[in-house]
């Protein structure tokens, strides 16, 4: 765990802790001023831009971004009371908290100081632009005419050449992060996916999510019935097994508790169906659809591919269907690791709340709940294990070919291809896929490395 998730940690459930007791409203504003006392040293240029941070830290984690702060001396304990309220913005789900920017300087290459000014010089050869001349026995770049193609980096024998990367930017798969004017992080949100990779890729953490959080424990303490929906991806984030873990989610304040793998099980049915009726018609490839970063990546930067993609709804919304079946009177909160599914929610009418895999852990630990001490629960109707695989890579291709298998040999067989997580490569890829370059009828696209397991929000990384 690194400093910024740590600081999340810490926050999270002082907040809870607080609510519990009763507390937060008188003691919020404190929070930032406990945690970061002046006698300690700073961790930023001064204590005082430590609390800064930690101000704005908890307005995201009230569902309030710095870019909705019209008056700097608004105390936090009121935008408390406007979260409790309901008017806390959930859009955009990220936000940009301009105070903590560290103004990186731009992503460029450059030589390093273990250039020997070598006799082949390589690197002046394969530079597209003769940007490059050895001065004083040492590469040099004209950075007017360079454009960081990084030719020169691939062949320098002595790794002399590097790049100078600008985190957040370098992370975004699709280009919609950068600088503005000011020399401070940007995110174009008409090009975002929420993919997430910029908010773990910041190393001074100024891009936060809007957390729903303080709302699921509002309604928890109105006694109104909440349905907490299990992503897959939650093996192994905590300790213990499933079942423990979900007697721990009735302590906490759970009504009743559902795998989203059993939704996964009717996306896997209706996709593989879905497969068959495109190839039927002639279609030559069709695309996964459980990834909301994907889907969101799709439509906003490879138009061409949108008609290929599954119109086969989520693992999500299926269970939140379920939910509202089996509790129609209750709040659904879908509980994962990524923050793309925030967004996903916001248009569906099944799932109310969404609660990160790093909130749960916070809200166990603020409620000191050891899960593997815990007796395990009985599950009403445990999910195969194709369905809790959809969380890797490669686990919704393995769990349709199950489902093929089991039809007639007669139905067209699936090439399955896939991408494991979404870069600015894999994405110039699927572009090659939407225009029938490339082989396979069926793609799987996940936008983090690994699958849902390796979500922004997950512990276990």
């Amino acid at each position: 765990m690194n400093n910024a998730e740590r600081t999340r940690r810490e926050l999270m459930i002082r907040v809870i802790k607080d609510f519990k007791a009763g507390t937060l409203a008188e003691d919020i504003d404190r929070i930032p001023i406990e945690l970061r006392p002046r006698n300690e040293n700073a961790i930023r240029c001064c204590v005082y831009k430590d609390r800064a941070m930690l101000k704005y830290r908890l307005m995201a984690l009230l569902g309030f971004g710095m870019e909705e702060e019209t008056d700097e001396s608004r105390q936090l304990k009121d935008y408390l009371a406007d979260a409790r309220a309901g008017k806390n913005n959930p859009e955009p789900v990220l936000s940009v908290c301009t105070v903590g920017c560290h103004g990186c300087v731009d992503s460029h290459v450059q030589v390093s100081s273990a250039c020997v000014g070598c006799f082949a010089r390589p690197c002046m050869a394969a530079c597209p632009r003769q940007a490059i001349t050895v001065v004083n026995q040492r590469s040099t770049i004209d950075r007017s005419k360079c454009i960081d193609c990084g030719k020169c980096m691939a062949v320098c024998p002595y790794h002399a050449i590097i790049r100078n990367p600008l985190p957040c930017e370098d992370a975004c798969p699709v280009g919609a992060i950068g600088k503005g004017e000011d020399g401070l992080v940007k995110i174009d949100f008409n090009t975002c996916i929420y993919c997430g990779k910029c908010f773990r890729s910041c190393p001074f953490s100024t891009i936060m999510e809007r957390s729903s959080l303080i709302n699921i424990l509002d309604v928890m303490e109105s006694g109104r019935p909440v349905v907490a929906m299990v992503a897959p991806s939650v093996t192994n984030q905590f300790p213990g097994t499933l079942e423990q873990l979900f007697t721990a989610l009735r302590m906490a304040g759970f009504s009743a508790i559902m795998e989203v793998a059993l939704g996964a099980e009717l996306t896997t049915e209706h996709e593989a169906e879905e497969f068959f009726e495109r190839m039927a018609r002639g279609d030559r490839l069709m695309t996964s659809s459980c990834c909301p970063a994907w889907v969101e990546a799709a439509k906003r930067h490879i138009p061409d591919i949108v008609p290929m993609v599954s119109s086969t709804p989520s693992p999500m919304a299926y269970a939140g269907q379920l939910a509202r079946k089996e509790h129609p009177d209750a709040v659904t909160v879908f509980i994962g690791p990524c923050i793309a599914k925030r967004r996903e929610a916001q248009s569906d009418p099944n799932v109310d709340y969404v609660m990160t895999f790093e909130e749960l852990g916070a809200l166990l630990a603020a409620m000191e709940i050891d899960v593997i001490s815990l007796e395990p629960a009985k599950l009403d109707k445990p999910a195969t294990s194709f369905a809790r695989n959809f969380a890797r890579s490669c686990g919704v291709s393995e769990a349709i070919l199950q489902e093929i298998g089991a039809g007639s040999p007669d139905r067209p067989k699936i090439d399955g291809k896939f991408i494991n997580g979404l870069d600015r490569k894999s994405v110039n890829l699927l572009k090659l896929y939407a225009k029938g370059k490339l082989p396979g009828n069926f793609v799987e696209v996940m936008a983090c490395t690994g699958g849902c397991i390796g979500g922004p929000c997950s512990l276990a990384r």
